[in-house]
């Protein structure tokens, strides 16, 4: 690869599940990936994947203040940064009435306010020189919705149209903005990487007990590759006109597609009721 074609690339959240992909799969095309680890065994194991192109970077997302100087300092040790991918966040599970207010806090500052910190600051510098991509990774949650993730939607759903508006902002000064929207991958987001409310409502069993028993079940057996998943990535990054929305694998395209059809059988079905409400001409 000629150091024209090299690009790179922050990864928030490399040390497991689709961010280790993500950055596994750069390192491999020969790119540069500074990545977000929160621990220091993980940063010396993202190190040695590629001495003098993988660059670990101790953050926490959530941590707003630090993130302005950690990142420049990355980028003075690598290169400016041309790709951002908001991969790190993590899935609460639980019943809305059985979910704190803490829950929901914590829920959107791993996956809204984090991803929004990180792309305050690579923008400047992807501003001035007319170029970037910045890749936020969403879910086929931030679209469909499920019973009993309904804090996790939420993240997603804000985070789907922040990145929708922003592409808008930005698209006068050449820098994409693309919300990846993955379906079921084969990561332990299901698994030990998900905060999950106690039970106490018996009202709820109905819903909920099948819900989790069979999350659990499926948890390492999910369709997705995330090996596939970082090819993907791959592709949107050398696109020159990048989707503003990608989702990934068939159970994400199936169900996007059921809830559009179901939209717009409703929209139709209330036509009169939503013309109804201007201003008699």
């Amino acid at each position: 690869m000629s150091g024209d074609t090299i690009k790179t690339f922050l990864i928030t959240g490399v040390s497991s599940g689709l961010g280790r992909a993500f950055a596994i799969g750069a390192l491999k095309a020969g790119h540069r990936v500074i990545g977000t680890v929160r621990r220091r065994g993980d940063a010396d194991a993202f190190a040695a994947c590629a001495p003098g192109r993988a660059y670990p970077l101790e953050l926490d997302v959530t941590d707003y203040d630090a993130i302005p100087a950690a990142v420049a300092k990355a980028a003075e040790q690598a290169a400016p940064v041309e790709i951002l991918v908001n991969n790190a966040g993590y899935g609460h599970e639980g019943i809305l009435e059985e979910s704190s207010m803490d829950d929901l806090q914590r829920q959107f500052a791993a996956n809204v306010f984090g991803p929004v910190a990180m792309i305050k600051a690579v923008l400047p510098s992807m501003r001035g020189r007319r170029k970037g991509h910045i890749i936020n990774v969403t879910s086929m949650g931030g679209f469909i919705t499920m019973p009993g993730i309904s804090f996790y939607c939420g993240s997603k759903f804000a985070l789907e149209g922040i990145s929708e508006a922003l592409g808008k902002e930005l698209a006068g000064f050449g820098i994409h903005v693309t919300a990846l929207a993955p379906g079921q991958f084969r990561t332990d987001w299901a698994g030990r990487s998900m905060d999950r409310a106690p039970r106490s409502l018996a009202d709820y069993d109905a819903v909920m007990d099948p819900i989790r028993a069979g999350r659990q079940a499926k948890s390492g057996h999910q369709p997705g590759d995330p090996a596939k998943a970082a090819q993907a990535l791959l592709a949107l990054v050398e696109a020159p006109n990048p989707p503003v929305r990608l989702f990934l694998g068939d159970d994400a395209l199936g169900l996007v597609g059921q809830k559009l059809d179901a939209m717009r059988t409703e929209i139709a079905n209330w036509d009169d009721v939503s013309r109804s409400t201007s201003f008699a001409t």
